[in-house]
């Protein structure tokens, strides 16, 4: 599959500063503006999305990604549908199964005992969604979801691409039968490739058409500021020590000059199979050149 990359946007201070981050995102070449889903200090998504939409003609919109356990599934297939209308079928839907964090005490929520009771609740939700975006009258009765006659207004010209965050066994097997691009935990080369391995076997012929994605931490050589930002992004977002994932050689890092980073990028979509890059957008300005160069903007 041809590159494209996108940009992960969390925060702003004023409107002029993010409608404008929406539009260099589109003339450096970047495919999307995505915006992840929590309950601390970030953008609400949709608003933020679909006013992103609204100043620019070519850059999809979406999320990196909505929390499943935070959202009815039919008011979610209308946000969706809605976003997908008013931006003409600009908008990708991201859903992952949420987080063990303080996200559902300061929603008042009751917090899942299990990752696994999160990925039930996920199943059920993307069979709901999934039902609607077909234009189906839904009538399901679930563990966790109950719904009766559910329709959906407005009615979706196509399927909503659905991206899905997976890095275990189940919800690895839940992206394989509902997503159309996958974004694997890849804190080391091998398990990435155990990752798509478990992905190829449960797509099983869908594999071929499931676009591969990963987030983005460019390690600069000659840019000491850059290499400072992305190993505390690094550290901050993963948890993880920048120089444990290089050696692992992890796809969420590259290094070196701007060059190397394009070989290396070139390399892993020819063994990995990997062509949706994410960065986060304090790197983006940076690392712009390098999209330029391969999408040939």
């Amino acid at each position: 599959m041809a590159f494209r990359f996108g940009i992960v946007a969390a925060q702003t201070q004023s409107a002029t500063e993010f409608k404008e981050m929406a539009r260099r995102a589109e003339a450096a070449g970047y495919s999307s503006l995505l915006m992840p889903d929590t309950s601390g200090p970030v953008l609400s998504p949709f608003s933020a999305l679909a006013t992103a939409a609204a100043v620019t003609t070519s850059l999809h919109v979406g999320n990196w990604v909505l929390a499943g356990d935070f959202r009815n599934p039919v008011l979610l297939a209308r946000e969706a549908a809605t976003l997908d209308l008013l931006s003409e079928g600009r908008y990708e839907l991201g859903i992952g199964a949420g987080r063990h964090d303080n996200d559902y005490a300061s929603l008042g929520l009751v917090r899942p005992v299990s990752g696994g009771v999160r990925l039930n609740h996920l199943a059920e939700c993307l069979e709901i969604t999934q039902r609607l975006f077909q234009g189906e009258t839904v009538t399901f009765h679930g563990e966790y979801y109950s719904v009766e006659n559910a329709t959906l207004y407005p009615r979706p010209v196509r399927s909503v691409p659905i991206l899905m965050a997976s890095s275990r066994p189940r919800s690895i097997a839940l992206a394989g039968r509902y997503a159309s691009i996958v974004a694997l935990a890849a804190f080391s080369r091998d398990w990435f490739l155990q990752q798509r391995l478990a992905l190829q076997a449960a797509a099983g012929e869908r594999f071929a058409g499931i676009e591969l994605a990963t987030i983005l931490w460019p390690v600069p050589a000659d840019d000491p500021g850059a290499a400072q930002t992305a190993r505390m992004m690094i550290r901050r977002i993963s948890g993880a020590d920048a120089d444990v994932l290089i050696a692992n050689q992890a796809p969420t890092v590259i290094v070196g000059s701007r060059e190397a980073m394009i070989e290396q990028l070139q390399e892993r979509r020819e063994t990995l199979g990997i062509s949706y890059i994410t960065i986060g957008a304090p790197l983006a300005e940076w690392f712009a050149p390098v999209v330029a160069r391969l999408t040939g903007t």
